[in-house]
């Protein structure tokens, strides 16, 4: 059971640390009411541009920083057309999916079958040895920097000026342009910054997860952090917790898998409808749509109260604003 629970927690942390990226990205973009459904196309551009760089250079860190840097070129293209020529949002975003996700597997061809060494695990000395919890400790480099970044950018927030502004844009950029702030800056850094740590969600997920390439890497992880945010009613408390809660539905099927001795040895010992039960549980294509199980069902409970949902979101998000 150890083994079970030390596998479990290890897997959970990497599901989740590109879920909270991503979440945290989109967050930071709705807040100054720009709606951006082209997470997932960006984090593939991020991973695929990030996994080339560090199989030609050997330095993960340039394929982190390429990664990035890919996903706030993407993301300043869409904030040119939804800020600057006013195009439809939902529209222009699930058209940056559609083009990047072609484009991420047309460049990627020539990786698919390659690896990389990528990022290893670094343990904490004292706190990597405790059972089971232990595991939290025992991450790679890029984990505890992606933690530490997600942290402070939910201080930043709610706690300094510059956080307050772009909350003040989003509420109500008529107002903020009134008492002289310049809107279009502000949704076109916040959207930026989306597309910054959308790269980064997709790097972590080339050269930590899977430290290799291949089509659709990234697994529907962009279209559940968009659903992310809504589940959190753009709080980054809420949202951390529910990366958290994704991140153990996506990575039940690694940790079952890890630990697949035990679980034979519990089906062995159980009784034929207990067998049948657990089987079901078990099987790899049922666990693997956990997520999506899940993001349906809990949209579905959120939006049963649409009145809350108002309220807690930015009063402007997907609203055109002409200066």
């Amino acid at each position: 059971m150890d083994i079970f629970l030390a596998s479990l927690i290890s897997s959970v942390l990497l599901a989740a640390i590109p879920l909270v990226l991503a979440g945290m990205g989109e967050l930071i973009t709705e807040k100054s009411g720009v709606l951006n459904l082209g997470v997932e196309g960006m984090m593939l551009m991020g991973a695929v541009s990030s996994f080339a760089v560090t199989l030609w250079t050997g330095s993960a860190w340039l394929g982190v920083l390429t990664g990035v840097l890919v996903g706030m070129l993407a993301a300043f293209l869409f904030a040119f057309l939804v800020v600057r020529l006013l195009t439809n949002q939902v529209a222009t975003g699930l058209a940056l999916t559609i083009l990047t996700t072609g484009l991420s597997a047309l460049l990627g061809i020539k990786f698919v079958g390659q690896s990389v060494e990528g990022f290893s695990a670094v343990s904490i000395p004292v706190l990597s040895e405790i059972p089971v919890v232990g595991e939290f400790f025992k991450q790679s480099i890029l984990a505890y920097v992606s933690i530490a970044l997600v942290v402070f950018l939910a201080w930043w927030l709610y706690h300094t000026h510059s956080g307050l502004l772009l909350r003040a844009v989003g509420e109500s950029p008529h107002s903020a342009h009134a008492i002289g702030f310049n809107v279009v800056k502000v949704r076109y850094a916040a959207t930026v910054l989306g597309g910054a740590l959308s790269g980064l969600a997709g790097a972590f997920i080339a050269l930590v997860q899977f430290k290799a390439w291949q089509e659709g890497i990234t697994g529907g992880v962009g279209w559940i952090a968009v659903a992310l945010v809504v589940f959190a009613t753009w709080h980054p408390s809420r949202l951390i917790f529910g990366a958290l809660l994704f991140g153990l539905m996506r990575s039940m099927g690694f940790a079952v898998q890890a630990a697949n001795a035990s679980v034979q040895e519990l089906l062995e010992r159980s009784s034929a409808v207990t067998q049948s039960v657990l089987g079901f549980l078990t099987n790899s294509q049922v666990l693997n749509a956990l997520p999506y199980i899940a993001t349906v069902v809990i949209l579905c409970w959120i939006s049963r109260d649409w009145q809350k949902i108002k309220l807690n979101a930015p009063a402007s998000l997907g609203q055109i604003y002409n200066d």
